[in-house]
């Protein structure tokens, strides 16, 4: 006799199941349209607090938001000329770039086999490009770049947003109907997105303003563009800030030598001590409420999803998938897997 209650369970469970692949099909074939949108909110969130506590002071609504985008558009409109003359003059080098790179590495394995280390030169560079890392920063590079070009449609989606946030709390109690016992989830969530974000903005940006005066110090080409490749790639957990410290590294044994390559990979670990190890834990915390691996399947899935921009993303984005997964009795079980081990 068949048990109408386990076969409802499979058909519900099959259904959530497609309906999840249906979205994040959704989701990567709409890439150019979805990552500036999700861009876009997060930039609101990260303003938020800005625009309230200028509301709060009786400052007009319109006048609050475009004195916040007024600021924003002068400092990110003077980096992006900067950045935009870095990244050509870089690209076009590029070829160069990558051609003293396997001169040093051949000259490394000449050097090697001179104290008895044979190392095949042509099966070592078959495995290993030099040029890969620089590659790959361009091509990073290039793809913030792209973010910059829908930077008119991102200003104008989070502008409207910060238009309507201080309305946003009421309409999600009204549309929830039941705000005692649901909306506390999405404030809690509220508060610790704001939190990562504005903390990490500045654990970020004090990480790259340190990292491109230490290489303007050492005399490396490109010092802003380097110390803007550290900011940005300290937002992807993890992983970020050791990709960040390769390419200026190679790019410092081409026009500098070894000795100041040494130099510059000790000022990255310098850096990432103080900010990654102990300033960054000490006001984040464990409050995210996400294991390592969940951190580092979120970069994989993410960035898959979205491109460069999931990766950047990555973590906001799981913790609103594990905040609204825990709002549902079904699903909480889900966000508890997801979760750090941490009671709550």
């Amino acid at each position: 006799m068949n048990d109408p209650k386990g076969s409802d369970t499979f058909v519900r469970g099959f259904v959530i199941i497609a309906s999840a692949v249906i979205i994040i099909a959704g989701l990567r074939s709409a890439q150019t349209i979805v990552a500036p949108f999700f861009v876009a909110v997060f930039v609101a969130v990260t303003l938020s607090p800005w625009v309230l506590w200028m509301t709060r002071r009786r400052v007009p609504t319109i006048a609050a938001v475009m004195i916040v985008v007024l600021v924003i558009l002068i400092v990110s409109g003077g980096a992006g000329v900067l950045v935009g003359t870095s990244i050509d003059v870089f690209t076009r080098n590029l070829p160069f770039y990558e051609q003293r790179l396997k001169s040093e590495a051949a000259s490394l394995l000449t050097f090697a086999g001179q104290y008895g280390v044979e190392i095949p030169e042509e099966g070592l560079l078959g495995l290993i490009d030099p040029g890969a890392a620089l590659s790959f920063a361009a091509n990073l590079l290039s793809g913030f770049g792209n973010l910059l070009a829908n930077a008119f449609l991102i200003l104008l989606i989070a502008v409207f947003i910060l238009l309507e946030v201080s309305e946003i709390p009421g309409r999600i109690r009204t549309a929830l109907g039941r705000p005692d016992a649901t909306f506390g989830w999405f404030g809690q969530f509220a508060e610790n997105l704001r939190k990562y974000l504005a903390i990490k903005t500045v654990v970020s940006l004090a990480t790259g303003l340190s990292v491109g005066i230490w290489l303007w110090i050492l005399g490396v080409d490109f010092p802003f563009l380097w110390g803007l490749l550290a900011f940005l790639l300290n937002y992807i957990p993890n992983i970020g800030s050791i990709i960040a410290a390769v390419p200026p590294f190679l790019l410092t044994v081409i026009q500098l030598g070894w000795g100041s390559s040494l130099l510059v990979a000790i000022g990255y670990l310098a850096v990432n001590m103080v900010f990654g190890s102990v300033v960054e834990p000490r006001y984040l915390g464990r409050g995210l409420g996400m294991s390592t691996l969940v951190v580092f399947l979120s970069l994989l899935f993410w960035g898959w999803v979205l491109g460069t921009v999931g990766l950047f993303l990555s973590v906001p984005l799981t913790m609103t998938a594990i905040i609204a997964l825990k709002s549902k009795p079904e699903t909480k079980w889900i966000a508890v897997m997801l979760g750090s081990g941490e009671k709550e």
